[in-house]
Parts: C-alpha cells; structure tokens; sequence
C-alpha cells in the first residue's frame, strides 16, 4: 500500500464504515472508552476533527484521531483526569494542543488553533450541535467555529478549503453568517477568500446560499482598501494561514509579521 502524507485525509466518501474500516476494533474501542472517560471527568468538551466534518457534510474519512475540544481553563483538568485513570498525557503546546495516550492510540485536546486566533471559548458550547457519537449523546464543534478553524489551514502540506466549501454546501442556509463573520474579525479577507471560491466551485448553489449582504459587504470592504495610504511598515500576513511557506518573507525579505516597538 503507498504510504500517505500523515495530513492525507484517506479515503473518502458518503459510506459511513470508511470512518472506521482502516481501525481496528481495539482502536475503536479506545475511542469509546476514552469518551467514557471524559464524560466521568465532569468537564465540557466537544468533539470535532472528522467526526463533526461527516455530521455536517454526510463525507466520512478514515482518522487516526479523536479530536477534543475544550477551554484553555479546562484541558489541565482533562489531562489530570487522565492521568489518575492510567493514561499517558503530553502538553505537546501549551499554546493549543494537549494529547492523551492509550498504548498506540491517542486523542487530542485541542483548545486554540495552531496561529492562536481561534481560541475556545464558553460560547462554543452555547452553539453547538448535539449529535450522537458511538452511541453516546454527545456536544458537536459548531459549524461555525468549524468553519473559522478550517479557514486558517492553508499549508502547502495540508489545504482545507475543500472542506469549508463542503461544509458550506450543507449547513450554509441555516449558518449564522453574522456570527461567522464576527469571529472572522480582522480576517476578513479570508472569508471573502472562501466566499469566491465557493462561487467558483458552486455556480449553481451560491446564490440560495451565501448570502447577498455579506458578499457585498466583503466586497465593498475589498474595495475601499485603496482608499487607505499605503502601511509604512511592510507587513507579511501569510504565517496566520501558513507557518512555513512564508518564512522566507519574514527572515529574507524584511517583511514583518508581529509588531514588535511602541510607538
């Protein structure tokens, strides 16, 4: 068998045994007793990676993983929890990521995103979607916050714009776009980015879909960026969606990412 990129979504489609065909039963079965777990710790959580994605978007993948999303207050508490239950922890980056092990198998406690924007907040579990998951009734990652997470993967190793388009497809008519385009904030751009690209993929979808007012107000927004002087300082904001590919910008060409002297 050809050995995939470990970002490489696996085989994909509308089946839902290809979730899990390429696990075996014991992994299956830590999944399920990991969620046993998390449940007795009495902290919230919501689960998200692959699993929301198929609840969402009706495509299922194989995933090495369980993705597990909590507050930055809370994750210690999970990864204490854990531990007194005979599980290996890691604090892999304190700056988002927790992972928990069970011999080969693990799952991660996600409660930032790589770039630090999209940082969990109590307002994720007050939108999210209640699913059941290996038959326990279980908090899904909203769509939007799904959506804002998946905005910012834009590396040459791994792209998710397939998945935002996808996500956007099936949930789009019952999005809150206000509150998507919130947590968008300063990136604005990015959303406008997906919202072109999902008119291009979708010419025949967007326009019951993606709602007038907001393109038109991400375009007008596009628009009056030349009506601004241009920045004295040469800004480079290609690490918030790529960590590596533009490490040329900032290291060779004197671009700057993170504001560093007062004024």
């Amino acid at each position: 068998m050809e050995k995939r990129h470990p970002n490489h979504p696996g085989e994909m489609g509308i089946d839902a045994s290809l979730a899990e065909r390429c696990r075996t039963s014991d992994e299956i079965n830590a999944r399920g007793r990991a969620i046993e777990v998390l449940l007795d710790a009495g902290v919230p959580f919501l689960v998200g990676g692959a699993y929301a994605y198929s609840t969402y978007t009706g495509i299922y993948r194989d995933t090495k993983d369980l993705d597990v999303f909590c507050t930055y207050d809370e994750y210690s508490k999970i990864l204490t929890f854990f531990a007194d239950k005979g599980y290996k922890t890691e604090l892999t980056d304190i700056r988002w990521l927790a992972k928990v092990f069970k011999g080969d198998y693990f799952i991660d406690i996600i409660f930032n995103s790589p770039n630090n924007i999209c940082r969990v907040d109590e307002s994720w579990y007050q939108h999210a979607t209640r699913a059941d998951f290996m038959g326990f009734d279980l908090l899904l990652l909203p769509a939007e916050e799904l959506i804002w997470c998946k905005s910012y993967v834009q590396n040459r190793e791994r792209y998710d714009g397939a998945d935002v388009n996808h996500v956007i497809l099936k949930t789009g008519k019952d999005l809150d776009w206000k509150r998507l385009l919130e947590r968008m904030h300063y990136h604005w751009h990015i959303l406008l980015s997906h919202l072109l690209l999902f008119q291009f993929v979708y010419p025949a979808d967007f326009h019951s879909i993606i709602p007038k007012w907001l393109f038109d107000d991400l375009i007008n927004r596009a628009i009056n960026q030349y009506k601004l002087p241009p920045m004295v300082e040469r800004v480079c904001l290609g690490p918030v969606i790529d960590q590596t590919q533009y490490g040329i910008d900032i290291k060779e060409w004197d671009y700057k990412a993170l504001t560093l002297k007062s004024v």
